[in-house]
């Protein structure tokens, strides 16, 4: 009789060693019957079929599905309760060609995070999520989730779920369904060995549809949790069969190929999102030496200053000359006289966060602004304030400040609307960072007024003739500006006189 070697192995998608405190090493941190280790193994199994480690990122937020980062030896992302949908779009529209896996329990996924579901469902994120339902709050103790049964009693419902008093069940599987968007929807159940094949399918299914580039796709899976249900490993599963299953039944709910909405276009391009024609001129990628590679600017003022709508300008400006970039708004209630900033980044390389901490550029358009984030901007950054000098008594600031009486020059074109533009124009020719011919290019787009759009027009020459103005010849020589011939423009030191423009960004 030959004889047979059994080996046991484990996906090489897990850890060699769970790191757990060293009582607890002897176990994982599932219950005994529990469907995450189940379900865990599917995608770890689909995962190495296909060769998708090294490009995977799991998504796992508040809950039992938290504790996939203890296992999964892939990239591994925690996300707030409920918001998973949200944080998976952001890892794959920022890497498209990773696998994201959106990792979730009823609990968190059909309830504090159904908006984020339905909206990522609805917009056909390219994602793949993974949702077990055992219709309870297992981590928590035991309370109604949205897919608690009618009659299923629970820590906050019991005398069982009712109809009139907590609604009814959610069926997630059938809700994301009716969408347009989504390609894939299936339940699918961990009861027996039958169904548990069936699960393996498509949870396969699932992430080969992601690799082959197509939309949205979803699965259910009814899973057990024996320790909340207070029953045994073989009467959860049966409980699946008898109770669940009845409530939720297993199948396909959508199954179809990525088809291109009507007046979509399948590949979105930066032209395309911008509606630009070969005739409206768009510049090519600047390349010019000296200018610098990334430019972070905070735009700061009151509402009705064109704060929000300076920053648009810059950020739709960087894509024009094929830069990454990013807009990121900040503002109150208010639609007149209250705070508003805005962060832009522009950059060769992609944008790590819109955030910006230390910003090359601030553009105070008023006192308020430059007090609150002056000392942001440090030594090495420049500061352009909307003033013929600094205030009174204004404390000393480390780095180069740029005076501009954008206001009185706006008012003298016409309209001290476009001060922003002056602004604009200003920043355009103390960095060099951007064309001017871009910004009007954008006006274009955006201004359909043409006395309002020459008015802009002039506002931005106008910006960038007083920084001429001010720094003679030796700006346009040497394409950066020299020390003040007045000394720093600080409250004090001369800002009595001449309008000082001191040191530009370092290039």
């Amino acid at each position: 009789m030959d004889e047979y070697t059994v080996i046991e192995s484990k996906s090489p998608v897990f850890y060699g060693k769970y790191e757990r405190k060293s009582e607890l090493q002897h176990q994982t941190h599932y219950c005994p019957g529990c469907g995450h280790g189940v379900v865990h193994k599917l995608i770890a199994e689909a995962i190495a079929e296909m060769g998708l480690q090294d490009r995977s990122i799991f998504v796992s937020p508040v809950g039992c599905s938290v504790f996939a980062y203890y296992y999964f030896d892939m990239g591994n992302v925690q996300a707030a309760h409920g918001r998973a949908p949200a944080v998976a779009t952001a890892l794959k529209r920022a890497n498209p060609q990773s696998i994201v896996i959106d990792y979730q329990g009823d609990g968190d996924l059909a309830a504090i995070g159904m908006a984020e579901i339905l909206h990522a469902a609805n917009r056909g994120e390219k994602i793949t999520v993974f949702f077990v339902n055992n219709a309870i709050y297992g981590m928590t103790g035991g309370q109604m989730a949205p897919t608690t049964l009618v009659g299923q009693t629970s820590t906050t419902s019991p005398w069982g779920r009712r109809p009139f008093n907590e609604g009814y069940p959610l069926h997630v599987a059938e809700l994301l369904a009716t969408l347009e968007a989504p390609v894939y929807v299936e339940r699918v159940a961990l009861n027996d060995n039958k169904n548990v094949m069936k699960a393996r399918k498509a949870v396969r299914k699932a992430l080969e549809l992601q690799k082959e580039g197509a939309g949205f796709s979803f699965v259910e899976i009814l899973s057990p949790c024996p320790t909340i249900w207070k029953m045994t490993p073989q009467e959860a599963r049966k409980w699946i069969e008898d109770k669940m299953m009845a409530v939720f039944p297993v199948g396909v709910y959508r199954d179809r190929k990525l088809e291109a909405v009507p007046g979509e276009v399948p590949q979105t391009t930066v032209r395309a999102l911008l509606r630009l024609n070969e005739e409206d001129g768009v510049p090519p990628k600047r390349e010019t030496a000296g200018v610098a590679a990334d430019l972070r600017v905070n735009v700061a003022g009151f509402g009705g200053q064109g704060v929000l709508l300076l920053g648009q300008i810059l950020a739709e400006m960087g894509m024009r000359e094929g830069r990454e970039v990013s807009w990121l708004p900040s503002y109150g209630p208010e639609m007149r006289s209250g705070s508003a900033h805005c962060f832009v980044c522009l950059s060769k390389e992609r944008v790590g966060s819109p955030l910006v901490e230390h910003p090359d550029v601030l553009i105070a358009m008023n006192e308020i602004s430059l007090n609150k984030f002056a000392k942001q901007a440090g030594a090495e950054g420049t500061i352009i304030f909307n003033g013929a000098k600094l205030p009174d008594k204004f404390p000393p600031l480390p780095g180069h400040v740029v005076c501009i009486p954008a206001a009185q020059i706006a008012d003298k074109l016409g309209s001290t609307r476009v001060a922003n533009m002056v602004m604009l124009g200003a920043l355009l020719e103390l960095t060099h960072a951007l064309g001017a011919e871009t910004a009007i290019g954008v006006l274009k787009a955006k201004v359909r007024n043409a006395k309002l759009l020459e008015l802009n027009g002039q506002a931005i020459d106008a910006g960038m003739q007083f920084v001429r103005e001010q720094m003679g010849s030796a700006l346009r020589d040497a394409g950066k500006l020299p020390k003040s011939a007045n000394g720093p423009n600080r409250a004090g030191e001369g800002a009595e006189e001449q309008p000082a423009v001191e040191q530009p960004l370092r290039k």
